[in-house]
């Protein structure tokens, strides 16, 4: 536990964040990319499949500015694969992360585990415009160009 808090400590000082309230007054965290999305007030679902190809499916989505998006995430592969969305330097951070502390346990809206065989839902509000990233930062996943761009434009 102190292991994760220290983590967890070390990431905050790296990575900015803005505290702001929600709706109902609890703390809701903007990243760059943008912030938890509201499960009632998703714009769209996109289905999107992990393979043990190690790519996601689509490799390239456009959203719009405010927009709040459903990722349904289907592991159709035999190994655990993950969904991070960050900047790229996000990315490639918590990937040598992930290299040195591969039993690391993520608890954070903008990433889901998905076990093989099943589907996990992600719901995300992208804020601004910009090109972010997702990937699966399992050792050796992301290295292997498990990586896809999310360009959020107007």
């Amino acid at each position: 536990m102190l292991k994760r808090l220290i983590i967890a400590f070390v990431l905050g000082a790296f990575v900015p964040i803005a505290a702001a309230q929600d709706h109902a007054g609890h703390e809701a965290h903007e990243k760059a990319f943008g912030r938890k999305g509201d499960p009632k007030k998703v714009s769209r679902t996109i289905d999107m499949d992990m393979s043990d190809a190690m790519r996601f499916s689509p490799a390239e989505l456009v959203v719009k500015p405010g927009e709040t998006v459903r990722f349904r995430l289907k592991n159709s592969g035999k190994v655990m694969h993950e969904m991070v969305l960050g900047t790229m330097q996000d990315l490639k951070d918590h990937a040598e992360m992930m290299k040195k502390h591969p039993g690391m346990e993520h608890d954070e809206p903008y990433m889901v585990h998905v076990a093989p065989g099943k589907t996990r839902t992600l719901v995300w509000q992208f804020a601004k415009a910009g090109e972010f990233h997702y990937g699966c930062l399992i050792p050796g996943h992301f290295e292997a160009g498990m990586v896809g761009k999310i360009k959020v434009a107007p």
